[in-house]
């Protein structure tokens, strides 16, 4: 007997117009801000990893959740893929949706609190034109990110320049989207097809997983992502090190460094005991610790992501020069 769905035929869509956005383009910092006033250990250290690792053709990753694109950093990681100082960016569902609002209004981000109360959160028309281009990406094969950034680099979006989606399409350079179902406001709308979101997602994580086995020598950054940023690259890392394995390699010599505002204190690159609720926190037992075990390192940086971007990004410019 099958179970009743949800009707969503009965929804009302409404234009962005009718939303009040908490962010807009004010926020997005120009390249050309001073150097932020942060100053820690690791970035230095980050910056001339990043540099080394372009050098050898390695893989230079930055995993990301979506509060990064709101803190108004894009500037910064569009100029890293333009010098080849980052040559992959993952994100979670959200991230591409305030990429895409911010190039097409030059504003994203509405109140839960608000919208949620009158059933409007997430309804918006604009924004669930996204399900169209993914379906469409899914019948030319091409991936989550891929084919939002190339709907938002070859349409009519007004401020496409602050996009990271249509940056890495125009540079080649793969930004891959890991959803989860039901974790995102486009999976509200009537045009959601979960047959396309799985294809193209999925298609993404086997890019990630290929952008992995080139790890060796590399840096695999995590800004602000908890869950999602470990998890795959967890996965992507196993099946990576298989094959090296199979083939007399191996993926053991490389960097990574987590960025969030989680307070750890003490030896980062130990796992916490499991009396600790910080166990349970996957970034520092699976980036910090478990998958460098073998011949990495890592660092740990607890800031706010509109200070540890440009910190980062002025780093590996320093080193460029030296």
């Amino acid at each position: 007997m099958p179970y009743p769905i949800f009707d969503r035929s009965r929804l009302r869509i409404q234009p962005l117009a009718n939303r009040r956005h908490d962010i807009d383009l004010s926020t997005v910092l120009p390249l050309d801000t001073p150097p932020p006033d942060f100053q820690h250990e690791a970035i230095p250290a980050l910056g001339r990893r990043l540099v080394e690792a372009r050098q050898r053709g390695a893989a230079r990753m930055l995993l990301m959740g979506a509060h990064v694109i709101r803190a108004g950093v894009s500037r910064y990681l569009i100029d890293l893929m333009e010098r080849g100082l980052i040559n992959h960016i993952g994100m979670n569902g959200a991230g591409p949706i305030h990429d895409w609002e911010l190039a097409l209004i030059g504003a994203t981000t509405e109140s839960v609190a608000r919208y949620v109360s009158s059933g409007e959160f997430g309804l918006w028309q604009e924004t669930g034109r996204m399900n169209d281009a993914i379906r469409a990406g899914a019948d030319l094969g091409l991936g989550l990110g891929e084919a939002l950034g190339q709907a938002i680099q070859d349409g009519p979006f007004p401020h496409k320049a602050v996009s990271v989606l249509a940056a890495a399409y125009r540079l080649r350079v793969p930004v891959t989207v890991h959803v989860g179902i039901g974790y995102d406001i486009l999976h509200e709308h009537p045009n959601c097809d979960g047959a396309a979101l799985g294809q193209t997602s999925y298609r993404d994580f086997l890019v990630l997983a290929e952008t992995v086995r080139q790890l060796e020598g590399g840096v695999m950054l995590n800004f602000g992502s908890a869950v999602m940023g470990p998890e795959i690259y967890l996965k992507a890392l196993a099946m990576a090190r298989n094959v090296a394995h199979q083939e007399g390699g191996g993926i053991k010599h490389f960097t990574t460094g987590v960025f969030d505002l989680v307070p750890l204190t003490g030896d980062t690159r130990q796992q916490a005991p499991k009396s600790d609720p910080r166990y349970y926190y996957r970034p520092w037992k699976t980036i910090l610790v478990r998958t460098v075990a073998d011949g990495g390192e890592s660092y740990y940086v607890q800031g706010d992501h509109r200070q540890t971007v440009p910190a980062v990004y002025h780093a590996a410019l320093q080193a460029e020069s030296v």
